[in-house]
């Protein structure tokens, strides 16, 4: 958990002319947007706050943990994400730190039966992998050697931001990337 730096002007354009965090409901395009590359985002709510974008919720495991930060990261306008995400699955009544309730979450009413969100848990787990910053000239082959001495390590690095990539040899200056240890 903490707060990842993007290139704000890099990324998937999902609000069109309009800036993020003046964008009526963020959470809509967003959840689509992760969701499109095949992550679930029921248990997810993203809200500006500082023109940072926080996201908070559940994933089941790290890997989705660390592409939903990348796949928002990845998008224009965004150049600060606020990991709030917890892994596992949501306590009955969960809400968020707003007090939203998660969707698909029941909301029981029972006294205590709320969850709020923390920056920090108890369980937290650390990146199980590196990121980089892709620069002009790069090629996930020129990555791989910088970051495993190997150019031919490259499909470890495409498959690790799949979906996000589509192919291996479309990347472009900003997009942030998950490089895994080997």
């Amino acid at each position: 958990m903490g707060i990842f730096d993007f290139v704000r002007n890099a990324g998937a354009k999902l609000f069109g002319k309009d800036k993020p965090e003046s964008h009526g409901e963020p959470y809509k395009p967003l959840r689509k947007h992760v969701e499109e590359h095949g992550i679930n985002a029921d248990n997810l709510n993203f809200r500006f706050q500082s023109s940072v974008l926080i996201v908070e919720g559940w994933v089941p495991d790290q890997d989705s943990r660390e592409k939903v930060i990348l796949i928002v990261g990845n998008v224009e306008g965004v150049d600060k994400v606020d990991d709030r995400i917890q892994i596992g699955r949501p306590q009955p009544g969960a809400t968020a730190s707003t007090g939203n309730q998660f969707p698909g979450v029941p909301n029981t009413g029972a006294v205590g039966a709320s969850t709020s969100m923390s920056h920090k848990s108890a369980g937290e787990v650390a990146w199980s992998s590196k990121t980089y910053t892709v620069k002009s000239g790069d090629s996930l082959s020129k990555i791989a050697k910088e970051m495993y001495g190997d150019a031919s390590k490259y499909p470890t690095i495409f498959e690790a931001n799949k979906p996000m990539l589509k192919d291996p040899d479309k990347i472009y200056p900003g997009q942030v990337l998950r490089i895994p240890t080997l």
